[in-house]
This record gives structure tokens, C-alpha cells and sequence, in this order.
């Protein structure tokens, strides 16, 4: 018969305010993008088109499609976003969840929009040209 771990009181203190810490971040990550959303859609289209790694035929449409899933992300409770990113959760050790939500939605929502052509690289790519974005106007 294996062993019953019991953290003592001090040990789930810790552990909350871990797990605390965390949840206060991620909720503040998501509310900085409503301040800078118009700003963080248009650099991340710009910047996957550059790249080369989405080709569409209106950078507008990709700017508006980026804009609205940002949009979605703000409105968005836990369950949601969890059920968003759930494919792609192990991707990097520690992701940005609004990196992580914007490249799921990439790879998986936008590649069916009627002005994108195709989408190349790999998931990697995708997330490090959005993360980059990210925490560069974000200032993470």
C-alpha cells in the first residue's frame, strides 16, 4: 500500500500562494490586452506575414480576425480559454497564455477564414513570432 502524501498547513500555504500567484498573472496578462489590443492585432498580423508563415490575400481581414479572437480572450472565463489552448497546452515548458490562445486559434480557427491562403511552419514558430509580439508591446 503506497503512501498518503499530507502537506502539513505551512506546506498548502506555500502551495496556494503558488498556485494563487499564478492565476493573479494570468488574469493579468489577459486584462493588459484589452488596453492594447489594437496595437498587439496589428503587429502580430504583420509580423506573421513577414515572416512568411500565414500568406493571405487581406492583411486587413487577418488584422480584423486577430482583433476579435483578442477580443474573445478578454470576455473569456478559464474554462474557455483552457478548452482553447487544451490541444496545444504542452507546447513550451512555461507559455504566455495569450500567446498560447492567439497561436491555437491560428492553427486551428484561421486556417479555415476565406482569405487565408495557407499557413506554413511549424506550431513552435507560429507561437514564438506571436509570443515575441506579445511581450514586446505588452512589456512582460
Amino acid at each position: 500500500m503506497g503512501k498518503v502524501f499530507r502537506p502539513s498547513s505551512r506546506e498548502s500555504s506555500i502551495i496556494n500562494k503558488i498556485e494563487s500567484s499564478k492565476e493573479y498573472e494570468r488574469r493579468k496578462r489577459i486584462s493588459s490586452v484589452r488596453d492594447n489590443i489594437d496595437e498587439l492585432s496589428n503587429a502580430i498580423a504583420l509580423k506573421l506575414i513577414e515572416n512568411k508563415l500565414v500568406e493571405t490575400t487581406n492583411k486587413d481581414s487577418l488584422d480584423r480576425q486577430i482583433y476579435k479572437s483578442l477580443e474573445q480572450l478578454g470576455k473569456a472565463d478559464d474554462f474557455e480559454v483552457d478548452y482553447q489552448v487544451s490541444p496545444i497546452r504542452t507546447l513550451v515548458p512555461q507559455p504566455n497564455v495569450v500567446s498560447l490562445y492567439l497561436t491555437a486559434f491560428v492553427i486551428e480557427t484561421l486556417i479555415h477564414h476565406k482569405d487565408i491562403i495557407d499557413i506554413y511552419g511549424s506550431d513552435e514558430e507560429i507561437y514564438f513570432t506571436i509570443d515575441r509580439q506579445v511581450k514586446k508591446i505588452l512589456q512582460i
